[in-house]
C-alpha cells in the first residue's frame, strides 16, 4: 500500500503473529488486565500508550487475545475515553507544534507544507468520525482554535 502524501510504496512494518491463542506465560486474568487498563487511563495515558505499557512492563503482548475486546472498548465500558479520538488529538498537537515553529521561521516552506498535510488529515478524520457517530454532527475543526480542543 502506498503512503498518503508521498510517492513511497514501501511495505515495511511489524505484523502480529498468526497464532490466535493466549500465550502460556501470561499469568494475568481478564479482570486484572481491565483494572490495570483503568489505572493507566486514570493516569492520563492514551490507548496506544496503555498497550505499550502492558507489553513492556507487564508482558502482555495482545489484550484482545486475553480479554476478547480491545483497549478502547474497555475504556468505553468504563467511561474513561477522551472527548476526541486519539489520532485526531495527535494530529492537532502536531499542527500546533508546526504553527509555533512557523512563528519564528516564516519562510520554512517544508513546514508550511507539513501544516497543510496535517490539517488535511484532520479534516478527513473529522469527516469519518462524524459518519461513524464518534463526533457530533455539529463539531467543526477550526485551526485558529486548535489549542482549545485539547483541553
Amino acid at each position: 500500500m502506498s503512503r498518503m502524501h508521498s510517492g513511497a510504496k514501501g511495505k515495511a512494518g511489524s505484523t502480529k503473529p498468526a497464532q490466535k491463542t493466549t500465550p502460556t506465560w501470561i499469568s494475568y486474568k481478564k479482570n486484572e488486565i481491565e483494572l490495570i487498563i483503568a489505572k493507566l487511563a486514570k493516569e492520563g495515558l492514551t490507548a496506544s500508550q496503555i498497550g505499550l505499557h502492558l507489553r513492556d512492563r507487564y508482558g502482555i503482548p495482545d489484550v484482545k487475545l486475553i480479554t476478547g475486546v480491545t483497549i478502547t472498548q474497555i475504556l468505553k465500558e468504563k467511561k474513561l475515553t477522551k472527548k476526541l479520538p486519539e489520532d485526531i488529538s495527535a494530529l492537532i498537537k502536531r499542527s500546533i507544534a508546526i504553527k509555533k515553529h512557523l512563528e519564528t521561521n516564516k519562510k520554512d516552506k517544508a513546514a508550511i507544507r507539513g501544516l497543510h498535510l496535517a490539517e488535511s488529515k484532520i479534516r478527513r478524520l473529522v469527516k469519518y468520525y462524524k459518519k461513524s457517530k464518534v463526533l457530533p454532527k455539529e463539531w467543526v475543526y477550526d485551526p485558529s482554535q486548535a489549542r482549545f480542543y485539547l483541553e
